[in-house]
C-alpha cells in the first residue's frame, strides 16, 4: 500500500508539474510584439489597399503599436471643441506613426481640430504643396496633407445651423519631393483618417468626403 501511495504522489506531482509548464509557455507565446504592421495602426484604418500607401509615405514597414483607441478620443474632442461655442479648438491625434527605431521627432502625427473660419482660403502654398478639390478645403504637399471639410450629425448639437468645421491631417512625413503622385499618396492618407472620422461621428453625407477622392491637383 505505501508503495502505491508514493507511486501515486509521484504521478499526481508530475501531472502538476505538466500543467503549470504548459500554461507558462502558453503565456509567454502570448506576450504582444511591441511593434505593428502598416495594417494595425490607427486602429486598422488603413488596412487593405493603403497599407503600401502608408509604408510609402513614412518610409517604414514596422511602427509602435498603439492603444487603437484615437478615433475616440478625436471624436470626443470634436464634440468638446462644438459644444464650447468657440471659432476654433483643439483636438487630439488620430494616431502617432512611429517608426520602429525611429526617434520620436521622426514620428508623423495623424491629428484633428476644428479650425476657425478665416483659415481657409490661405493661397500661400509653399515647397511644392499643391490645392485639391476635396472637403471644403485640401493640401498636399511632400511632407503632408491637410482636409478641411464640415460636419452635421445628431453628435453635435446645433451642427444644422452651425456645421462643425474640422481640420484633419499630417506633417513630417517622408519627403519624396513634390510630384503629383508622391501628393497624392499624402492626400489619400489625410482623406483615409478624414473620412473615417467623419463616419465615426456620423456627419451628413460623410462630411461631403465622397468614398474615391479626387486625386488631381487644381490648376
Amino acid at each position: 500500500m505505501d508503495r502505491v501511495r508514493v507511486v501515486r504522489t509521484l504521478s499526481a506531482v508530475g501531472l502538476a508539474m505538466t500543467v503549470w509548464t504548459g500554461a507558462v509557455a502558453c503565456g509567454s507565446g502570448a506576450e504582444e510584439s511591441p511593434y505593428v504592421g502598416a495594417g494595425e495602426v490607427c486602429g486598422g484604418v488603413f488596412s487593405g489597399p493603403l497599407e503600401k500607401t502608408v509604408e510609402t509615405v513614412t518610409g517604414a514597414t514596422s511602427f509602435d503599436r498603439s492603444d487603437g483607441k484615437g478615433l475616440d478620443r478625436v471624436t470626443e474632442a470634436i464634440e468638446k471643441g462644438h459644444e464650447s461655442g468657440r471659432s476654433w479648438a483643439t483636438g487630439a491625434d488620430l494616431c502617432v506613426l512611429g517608426a520602429e527605431g525611429a526617434g520620436h521627432r521622426d514620428d508623423v502625427k495623424i491629428s484633428f481640430s476644428v479650425y476657425a473660419p478665416q483659415d481657409l482660403g490661405d493661397t500661400q502654398l509653399r515647397g511644392g504643396a499643391r490645392m485639391f478639390s476635396l472637403g471644403k478645403e485640401a493640401t498636399a504637399g511632400p511632407v503632408g496633407a491637410r482636409i478641411n471639410f464640415e460636419c452635421v450629425s445628431p453628435r453635435l448639437d446645433g451642427s444644422k445651423e452651425r456645421p462643425a468645421r474640422i481640420k484633419g491631417g499630417f506633417g513630417n512625413a517622408k519627403d519624396r519631393g513634390p510630384a503629383p503622385e508622391n501628393l497624392a499618396a499624402n492626400l489619400t492618407l489625410a482623406h483615409a483618417a478624414s473620412l473615417a472620422v467623419a463616419e465615426k461621428l456620423g456627419c451628413e453625407d460623410n462630411g461631403g468626403l465622397p468614398k474615391k477622392p479626387d486625386l488631381r491637383p487644381l490648376p
